[in-house]
């Protein structure tokens, strides 16, 4: 099949794009770099043009509110548009576990703004939401320090490897479309600031952590399961402290 992969250079998207053509399929790359901006349309038409399924993994270059928003609202409804106009049978969407209890956040109102374009498209679809990556640490690290200390609050987390992660779009994106939502979680939860504590002791960080309930995460105020995926998931296998272990050694 052609598979087009919006945000097909990023963190994910390189390895989907590499596993679908291990498989043999037609991957496109779309992003800026190759001369496709879903956020203002250049170049979708003619990259989605002969292509039976679209996913897209591309992120927002700002996290502030009304940017993030802006981004995921212009962005999605141009690729929609145009997966309308080429036939597409199939869009894929890499969202985020909890999103819709987590409306505090910018970040996460525009996720659920995202969804919810997708689910009003009349294209069939299906929307992955994935915990947080093992690789998101040092982001989650930069945006929870306060100067020598890392506040987090102690909600549960069930953090998941980005190349299982790019597995399991692969199954997704060859497969029917749900048209609905699924959660992709790693094997084994932990608490947010464990996950975090972990990572730094391995890198020798001194940095204290600090256990506050009420610290927010990303804007948005958690409550013991805001981050865990329901009882339905795919769960992946790849463990935290291997890849931890593998990480050190590089």
């Amino acid at each position: 099949m052609k598979i087009v992969v919006i945000g097909g250079s990023g963190l994910i998207g390189t390895k989907l794009v590499h596993n679908l053509r291990e498989l043999g399929h037609e991957a496109v790359v779309a992003s800026p770099s190759r001369g496709v901006n879903a956020v203002t349309g250049e170049g979708l038409a003619e990259a989605l043009d002969g292509a039976q399924v679209v996913v897209d993994v591309a992120n927002s270059p700002s996290f502030e509110d009304k940017a993030v928003l802006a981004f995921f609202e212009a962005s999605s409804r141009n690729i929609l548009a145009a997966e309308r106009a080429a036939g597409v049978k199939h869009h894929v969407a890499l969202s985020v576990v909890g999103t819709d209890g987590l409306q505090q956040s910018g970040y996460f109102r525009a996720k659920l703004a995202q969804e919810q374009l997708i689910e009003a498209s009349g294209v069939p679809y299906t929307i992955v939401r994935a915990t947080q990556f093992f690789e998101f640490v040092t982001g989650i690290i930069y945006m929870s320090t306060e100067g020598e200390r890392v506040r987090l609050p102690s909600a549960l987390v069930q953090p998941i490897f980005s190349e299982d992660v790019a597995a399991a779009l692969v199954d997704y994106a060859i497969g029917s479309p749900v048209n609905g939502i699924v959660d992709l979680a790693g094997p084994e939860q932990l608490r947010l600031d464990e996950f975090i504590k972990r990572y730094m002791s391995a890198n020798q960080d001194s940095r204290q952590v600090i256990t506050d309930v009420n610290a927010l995460y990303s804007g948005a105020g958690l409550n013991e399961h805001s981050l865990v995926p329901g009882d339905n998931a795919r769960i992946a296998s790849t463990r935290y402290e291997d890849w931890l272990s593998r990480s050190m050694s590089q």
